[in-house]
């Protein structure tokens, strides 16, 4: 069971932003916006929210544009549905839509991290007529292919099991995360970080595989989170999770496979929309998904740029904000009016 929340409190983080709710097809979506100009819709990804973009909503904003960070479905104060397919990507697509519209605004630029990558992805590839440009961060566009997710997945775990595969079973990674969310997160936060990666030696994978009979937590650094995750970050993001649990989130890996039947119309695909990549050194998907990044000529044909931030781990946005904002601004400032 989800822990109570901390009793501790938090400050409240951008407080001039706004906060608001909107109703969309498949339920409430809550969000964090600023700014006036051109939609960019900013999509995050596990474990996170919206806050994961509190240094690019005030930057985006300052320079001109409409910046909006959503909770997606399943975190923060979004709704949360109970049956594990209603976290399918389309669904996800259904949602952002459903914001553009809920916003009044008639087109977007869509941004997104980790899993928000591939569901911004999507959203720009099933509804290029409402979002125009598509920013994606640390995890490379792949199009639909040939081999089932959950097959391929299982062959990344080699003689361990692929922590794709072990956030499968309903339950089971649950059981591991919420006696201890705030622990539990730290550690995994720092696991995928820049500076506990190239110390490692070992390029971003101590958390790609779980240990025979073991959990993920056995892989966990012995170090706390990088400078760029202060105590008061991970209050917030503790206090989050401690009041929803993580299964909101977790569904989303268990509908890969679902995606992939949904997705079979839209096979082998290029994303023809403007994009923008950006990954980090040290950034387990940049490695693992190396060929995808070599594809982008012809999978991402209207690619502008494609960015591995030297010395970085997975949470670009969070550990380089000057370095993101500046390649989002400027591609940003590149895009037809």
């Amino acid at each position: 069971m989800p822990q109570p929340a901390r009793t501790t409190p938090v400050a409240t983080p951008l407080p001039d932003a706004a906060h608001r709710t909107v109703e969309v097809p498949g339920g409430r979506i809550h969000l964090v916006e600023q700014g006036t100009g051109p939609l960019v819709l900013m999509v995050h990804g596990f474990p996170e929210s919206w806050y994961s973009w509190r240094h690019q909503i005030p930057a985006l904003a300052a320079a001109g544009y409409r910046a909006v960070a959503i909770d997606v479905r399943g975190y923060g104060r979004s709704s949360a549905p109970r049956d594990v397919a209603d976290y399918r990507m389309l669904a996800h697509v259904a949602d952002n839509v459903g914001v553009l519209r809920a916003l009044g605004e008639e087109s977007a630029v869509i941004v997104g991290h980790d899993w928000g990558a591939p569901i911004a992805a999507n959203t720009a590839l099933l509804r290029p007529d409402l979002f125009t440009a598509v920013a994606l961060l640390s995890v490379p566009y792949t199009p639909r292919g040939d081999v089932r997710p959950t097959d391929a997945f299982a062959r990344l775990g080699g003689g361990e099991e692929f922590y794709v595969s072990y956030f499968q079973e309903p339950g089971r990674a649950e059981a591991e995360i919420e006696p201890d969310v705030r622990g539990w997160l730290a550690g995994f936060y720092a696991g995928l970080s820049g500076d506990a990666a190239s110390s490692s030696g070992e390029g971003g994978f101590p958390l790609s595989t779980v240990p025979p009979g073991g959990r993920l937590s056995d892989r966990f650094p012995d170090a706390a989170p990088a400078g760029w995750l202060t105590e008061a970050d991970l209050d917030f993001y503790a206090g989050e999770f401690e009041r929803t649990g993580l299964t909101g989130g977790l569904n989303r890996y268990r509908n890969v496979d679902r995606d992939w039947a949904d997705l079979a119309a839209w096979h082998g695909a290029p994303l023809t929309r403007p994009a923008l990549f950006i990954g980090g050194e040290h950034d387990a998907p940049t490695t693992w998904m190396a060929d995808a990044i070599k594809a982008f000529p012809v999978t991402l044909p209207a690619l502008s740029g494609a960015h591995l931030l030297d010395g970085c781990g997975h949470w670009v946005q969070q550990e380089r904000p000057t370095e993101v904002n500046a390649l989002l601004l400027d591609w940003l400032q590149s895009l037809p009016a």
